[in-house]
């Protein structure tokens, strides 16, 4: 995978860390952690504020996913207005923040659970990956967008979103400026599908499976996932990350299928090395490995102590993953910026749109087809 992490890509200012002030990364990390304690204090405290009004069933149904990205988003607009959101930015470490909690979950995922779901969910990983990268390909190309821009919007509405652009930017090589329009097309359609899709779980009555893999099949970021599941329950949230850790899983192979396509098909350079097995490994996702390992530990762990102490351990592991996922939703609203996509014009949009809604029904006929009978 190429160099690039998602807070580069969602935030496009060059970062050299041989030049990096420290004393403002130090100031940037303790902004987050600050926004992450209030994040909580309010999880805490607003039901119990309003429990004598007519807000107290909203008070009660609002979570911290919530709460931490409408408090990150409010500090990216001091901070931007301020002038100092660039020089702190090397602090909003979403993708790191994420995929620590996502390690952290797989402790409380039983490993029963995670190779059952396997199964459907490679199915569904495979059937909608294959639909809707093909179908935003083919949109994109109708609409006369480069190939290389046309490969990142596909990689990153049909996989796993900033990863999978990333990957896809380094397979093609894609322009700086079309990561950051795919980029922010997918945090800008992530957010409020992080809301969206539990309310219409809901409305729709699915279960915590189907609902589960919905949410994982669809919304683009992991992060989002994590924020959607969590708001549709725990169980549902073990779906939707096992479902979308599957399909992180592809992004090294459709990466390695995109190097090979435009170097001997796009671009035909004769010169060009062919991607072998040591570039898949390079492109693959780590955590997907860790999260795995983390459940094969969990499973043996609550095998191997009494109930009670099994209850004890899985409390504190749910603890520190809570504060990782509260400070990557933070880092996403403060990562978040509309200059890229002020400059993409309409056609990207239109195509990364149109993507987004056959997606969205695409996972949901899947996850309903394949999780119908599946319990948690």
């Amino acid at each position: 995978m190429t160099t690039v992490n998602e807070t580069e890509a969602l935030a496009p200012v060059e970062t050299d860390e041989r030049n990096v002030n420290w004393a403002w990364v130090g100031a940037g990390l303790v902004l987050v952690l600050a926004l992450a304690w209030l994040t909580k204090y309010l999880d805490k405290n607003v039901s119990v504020w309003l429990a004598d009004t007519s807000l107290k069933r909203i008070a009660k149904s609002v979570e911290y996913p919530v709460y931490a990205i409408v408090i990150g988003l409010l500090g990216n607009a001091v901070l931007s207005a301020t002038g100092v959101r660039d020089r702190l930015a090397p602090a909003f470490r979403t993708e790191f923040f994420i995929k620590t909690g996502l390690v952290l979950l797989g402790v409380s995922i039983n490993l029963s659970l995670l190779v059952t779901a396997a199964g459907p969910a490679i199915v569904q990983a495979l059937l909608l990956i294959s639909g809707v990268f093909l179908f935003t390909w083919w949109l994109g190309g109708k609409l006369g967008l480069d190939d290389k821009l046309r490969a990142l919007l596909a990689s990153a509405v049909s996989i796993c979103g900033v990863s999978a652009a990333i990957a896809a930017a380094g397979a093609v090589r894609a322009k700086r400026e079309q990561l950051a329009y795919a980029a922010s097309l997918v945090i800008l359609f992530a957010l409020p599908s992080i809301f969206l899709l539990p309310w219409l779980a809901d409305v729709f009555g699915l279960s915590d499976a189907v609902a589960g893999a919905w949410i994982g099949g669809n919304i683009d970021t992991t992060a989002a996932v994590t924020a959607a599941g969590t708001l549709a329950g725990e169980d549902a949230l073990k779906i939707a990350t096992i479902v979308k850790v599957t399909q992180n899983a592809l992004i090294g192979i459709v990466a390695v299928a995109l190097t090979a396509w435009f170097a001997f098909k796009v671009e035909r350079t004769e010169d060009a090395a062919r991607p072998g097995a040591i570039e898949l490994w390079r492109r693959f996702p780590k955590f997907v490995l860790g999260f795995v390992a983390a459940s094969v530990i969990g499973t043996w762990f609550a095998n191997s102590v009494s109930a009670a102490d099994n209850t004890a351990a899985q409390a504190v592991a749910t603890n520190f993953r809570t504060w990782f996922l509260i400070l990557a939703f933070v880092s996403i609203g403060l990562e978040f910026r509309l200059t890229a996509l002020r400059e993409a014009g309409w056609r990207p949009i239109a195509v990364f749109a149109s993507a987004t809604v056959v997606n969205i029904g695409l996972a949901l006929a899947l996850a309903a087809l394949l999780f119908a009978d599946f319990t948690v």
